[in-house]
């Protein structure tokens, strides 16, 4: 892609820049972004509140996505329609969650330009300072192809 996926997301997605979330890598079909360890962001047992943890998690897949089929926002809007979210571990300290698209770029584009609406996931790791999963979702996707 010629463009920043995370840039991208940060700009259209307010909340995810409230969280101070920040993205080290998005391309080919791949995003890594982490969430600051802040006191206000916090539980009730001094880690990152479940939902900072979902939002850090569906920023990456939101990345991911946009980072394969980013070129496509002419013709159709990407809107996640499911999210399925295990949390496995107590999240302590600044956590990073890496995000995968679980399918080829050709085979969206494939459905779009047969008409149809791609439906697709992107699975994410949260992993926390000493790289233990501490949570994992798949996230899905569709393009919603433009009307007009």
């Amino acid at each position: 892609m010629s463009f920043d996926a995370g840039a991208l997301l940060l700009q259209t997605v307010p909340f995810a820049r409230t969280l101070g979330i920040t993205f080290d890598h998005a391309a080919d079909g791949r995003a890594v972004c982490r969430l600051p360890d802040r006191a206000d962001l916090h539980n009730h047992v001094a880690g990152p509140h479940a939902g900072a943890l979902f939002t850090l998690a569906e920023s990456a897949s939101g990345a991911a996505m946009l980072s394969a089929l980013g070129d496509q926002l002419s013709r159709a809007v990407p809107l996640a329609t499911t999210a399925t979210v295990h949390y496995r571990k107590l999240a302590m300290g600044e956590v990073v969650a890496e995000g995968r698209l679980l399918v080829s770029r050709d085979e969206v584009i494939a459905e779009l330009d047969a008409g149809r609406r791609p439906e697709f996931d992107v699975a994410v790791e949260v992993r926390n300072g000493e790289g233990v999963v501490v949570c994992s979702l798949t996230v899905g996707w569709t393009l919603r192809p433009n009307r007009g």
